[in-house]
């Protein structure tokens, strides 16, 4: 991380990336001037009021597939990304609504509509799996509501669905015949990577061992990437793609999330992960993104042809926790 580069992101013109600099690369406190004014820019931002406005239509209509970025769902979860709280640009009644919605079992739920051919009823109905209950508790950790019994019942749901290999698709009770594309002895790499994002914000309240199980299930997959390919999910060629909102399978995403968990850092595997990464910097050392979600269009992550502050922001803060940078 050259001070030139920082120094870039400092003066780009979004206040979430220049807000997640000033806390995640240079570790000043919230309570800082140049954070505080940073943080205020950011919620008066036009994009993300805008972001929030639709975040608020929560459910936003019916989930049918879960790699749509457009969807309400992943609008909050960048909101979550960026560094926006409880009660920040009218989100509360937006919180409020997905708390409402808690399974039985403790797992948060979405409005998923499940075509009968892949063992759903076709019907728009409430309930969860493990494409999206992890996000919506990830979304509720990260904007300040972890000690919230409700969110800690869905961390402790989460924590003892796990199996020596990780995390298999599982989704609620009412579902009994959907099942993802893959073995049922198989992990599902998606469901991995959104379960460990999610714990990653609320580490210290289970047993680490649990944790592990996710992290070598992704690296297992990494090393054995040109065998593998579990539920049809594979580490090639559109896998290595720098891509942003962290929606769905792809090497940001994971490395975003693995970073978080220390035991990785000595990984030869890891190490691999990042370097695929960092060779795709520019002579600058900055980033530009390999692909694109059309509905993010007008976004720096989502322009293919210039370097992108917040992507570049995202892979420093991954060399950074790692000690790489």
């Amino acid at each position: 991380m050259t001070s030139d580069t920082t120094e870039w992101l400092l003066r780009c013109e979004e206040p979430w990336t220049r807000y997640r600099t000033l806390t995640d690369l240079l570790g000043r406190p919230e309570s800082t001037p140049e954070v505080r004014q940073a943080r205020e820019a950011m919620l008066a931002h036009p994009r993300v009021q805008s972001l929030a406005k639709e975040a608020a239509t929560w459910p936003g209509g019916p989930i049918r597939r879960h790699n749509d970025a457009s969807h309400a769902l992943y609008k909050l979860s960048t909101l979550a990304d960026f560094g926006l709280q409880a009660g920040d640009a009218g989100l509360d009644a937006t919180i409020t609504a997905v708390l409402a919605r808690q399974s039985i079992d403790g797992a948060f739920q979405s409005l998923v509509n499940i075509p009968q051919a892949f063992g759903g009823s076709g019907e728009d109905t409430w309930t969860w799996v493990l494409c999206d209950a992890p996000t919506l508790l990830y979304v509720l950790l990260a904007m300040g509501l972890g000690q919230d019994p409700r969110v800690q019942s869905a961390v402790h749901h989460l924590v003892g669905l796990v199996e020596e290999n990780g995390w298999r698709c599982v989704a609620a009770p009412e579902l009994d015949k959907f099942r993802g594309p893959g073995r049922r002895s198989d992990p599902c790499p998606i469901a991995n990577v959104l379960i460990l994002k999610a714990l990653a914000r609320a580490q210290g309240s289970f047993d680490p061992a649990v944790a592990r199980r996710g992290v070598e299930m992704l690296l297992e997959h990494w090393e054995h990437r040109r065998e593998r390919k579990p539920y049809l999910f594979g580490m090639g060629t559109d896998f290595c793609r720098l891509k942003y909102p962290f929606v769905w399978y792809d090497i940001l995403h994971v490395a975003d999330v693995l970073s978080q968990f220390p035991i990785v850092y000595g990984d030869r595997r890891f190490q691999e992960i990042v370097a695929a990464i960092t060779a795709q910097a520019d002579e600058a050392g900055q980033y530009t993104a390999g692909s694109m979600y059309r509905s993010w269009s007008g976004w720096s992550f989502a322009d293919k042809k210039r370097p992108s502050p917040c992507l570049t922001f995202l892979v420093l803060r991954i060399q950074k926790r790692c000690g790489m940078c």
